[in-house]
C-alpha cells in the first residue's frame, strides 16, 4: 500500500481569477509529481491554527514533506528582522512548527526542501541568516536566475550521512533562496555544504529519518534522475513506518 505523503502548503493571495483578492492553499505540482513517482500517495496540509486539527493532521500521514516558500519569522529564532527580510507568514511558521513537532513525536519520516530545512532547524532550536549577506565569505549565487531544472552550483555531501547514502560524494543542485541555515539545532548534523560555506542539508541523528536539503531537487528529477532517489528514499522511509503501524 502506497504511503500517505502529507505536503504542507503556502496561503497565497489569488489575482486573475473569477475571485481576485481571495486567499487560497496551495502546493507547486512539481512537489506532486515527485511524491507519485517516489511510489507515494500525496495528500496537500493546509495552514491551519486549531492544534486538535494539526494534530489529525500529523495523524493520517506516513511522513511529512515540508516545502518551500516565504522567509521564516525572526522572532522564532530570538532575532529582530533584518533589513533584507521579505515577507513573511507568521500563521504558516507555527502550523508547520506544530506540525514538524507532532509527526516527530510519532516517529514519522520527514523531509524538507529550501524554506523547510530553516523551518526544520528553527523548529528544533536552530537559527538563520536572515539573508546569505550576513554569511562571512558567501560568494556563490544562491538566487539563480535560470529555469528551476538547472544545475546552479555544486554541493559536497559528507560521508556518514543518509545523503551520502542517496547521492556519494558531491551532487549539482539548483538555488532559489536568499536565507540560509547558521547555527544547527542540536542532535542535528551537517550533511552538505556549498563551496562557499552555505548550508545546504541537515539531518537528525538517531533512529528516525529528519533530512532537509536546501536546493529544489523536486525541479531537478527529469533532468537528473538521481534527485528521485531523494524522495524514493524518504517515501521508503514513510512506508516502513506505515507497516509498523499496522502490525498487531
Amino acid at each position: 500500500m502506497r504511503p500517505v505523503i502529507g505536503i504542507t502548503a503556502n496561503s497565497i493571495i489569488a489575482e486573475n481569477t473569477y475571485f481576485p483578492g481571495s486567499e487560497r492553499s496551495c502546493v507547486n505540482v512539481e512537489y506532486i509529481q515527485a511524491v507519485v513517482a517516489a511510489g507515494g500517495t500525496p495528500i496537500v496540509l493546509p495552514v491551519i491554527n486549531n492544534q486538535t486539527a494539526i494534530h489529525r493532521q500529523a495523524q493520517i500521514i506516513d511522513g511529512l514533506l515540508v516545502t518551500g516558500g516565504f522567509d521564516i519569522h525572526p522572532l522564532l529564532y530570538g532575532e529582530e528582522p533584518f533589513e533584507r527580510l521579505e515577507f513573511i507568514d507568521p500563521d504558516r511558521d507555527n502550523h508547520e512548527i506544530e506540525l514538524v513537532t507532532m509527526a516527530h513525536g510519532l516517529n514519522k519520516p520527514i523531509f524538507g526542501i529550501c524554506r523547510g530545512i530553516q523551518l526544520i532547524n528553527v523548529a528544533f532550536g536552530g537559527s538563520l541568516y536572515q539573508d546569505i549577506s550576513q554569511s562571512p565569505g558567501s560568494y556563490i549565487k544562491h538566487m539563480q536566475k535560470s529555469k528551476r531544472e538547472v544545475a546552479g552550483h555544486t554541493v559536497e555531501i559528507m560521508k556518514n550521512s543518509r545523503l551520502y547514502e542517496v547521492f556519494g560524494e558531491f551532487v549539482v543542485a539548483n538555488s532559489f533562496h536568499h536565507q540560509a541555515v547558521k547555527e544547527v539545532a542540536a542532535g542535528f548534523m551537517v550533511n552538505a555544504l556549498s563551496k562557499d560555506g552555505i548550508i545546504e542539508g541537515i539531518e537528525k541523528a538517531g533512529a528516525n529519518f529528519v533530512v532537509a536539503v536546501q536546493w529544489h531537487p523536486e525541479h531537478m528529477i527529469y533532468r537528473y534522475p538521481v534527485m528521485l532517489n531523494l524522495f524514493k528514499r524518504f517515501v521508503t522511509e514513510a512506508a516502513k513506518w506505515q507497516q509498523q503501524s499496522l502490525l498487531p
